[in-house]
């Protein structure tokens, strides 16, 4: 820094050498880092899936040992979590597989010479929704989801209803 004189008072606006102020970046949201793209993460994390798996396995151990109340209900807490967050990554894998195989075929078309068509959001839904109660059927668990949803869907017009007071 530059010295000055104690005997003569400082300047107002004094020119300061300025510091070049670090830039912090954040990759999940920088151009830098590159487009996210599903299918290349899944690839290059795919040795993610063995150890959650043995964690996984280690938990199930851990819970079958445990004695204490309060920390059996945590890991147990805990393996629902994990199981939950599985069940939702093959769900995502599904619909993944599913829109690339819609688009291979539209390509296919585009190749043979036809007008390419794309499905409406709701048409997506319902092919969704054919293809669950297919899975559904093949596991024989049709019945119990239909009785579930019928209760459920009972439950809703019955709180719809004005309700019924004798006075």
């Amino acid at each position: 820094p530059l010295e000055m004189s104690a005997k003569k008072p400082v300047p107002f606006l004094r020119q300061v050498v300025s510091v070049r102020k670090k830039v912090h970046r954040d990759p999940r949201f920088d151009d830098l880092s590159g487009e996210y793209k599903p299918e290349i993460f899944m690839k290059t994390y795919s040795f993610l899936d063995s150890i959650k798996k043995q964690e996984k396995e280690m938990v199930q151990k851990q819970l079958k040992k445990c004695r204490n109340t309060e920390q059996k209900e945590k890991l147990q807490q805990l393996l629902n979590r994990m199981t939950q967050q599985e069940q939702a990554q093959k769900k995502q894998q599904k619909l993944r597989e599913r829109e690339l195989s819609l688009k291979r075929q539209q390509r296919e078309l585009a190749k043979q010479g036809k007008k390419p068509f794309f499905l409406k959001k709701s048409e997506k839904r319902k092919l969704e929704l054919a293809e669950k109660y297919a899975e559904l059927k093949r596991s024989g668990k049709l019945e119990s989801f239909l009785t579930k949803k019928r209760k459920r869907n009972a439950l809703k017009d019955k709180r719809r209803l004005p309700s019924q007071k004798n006075s």
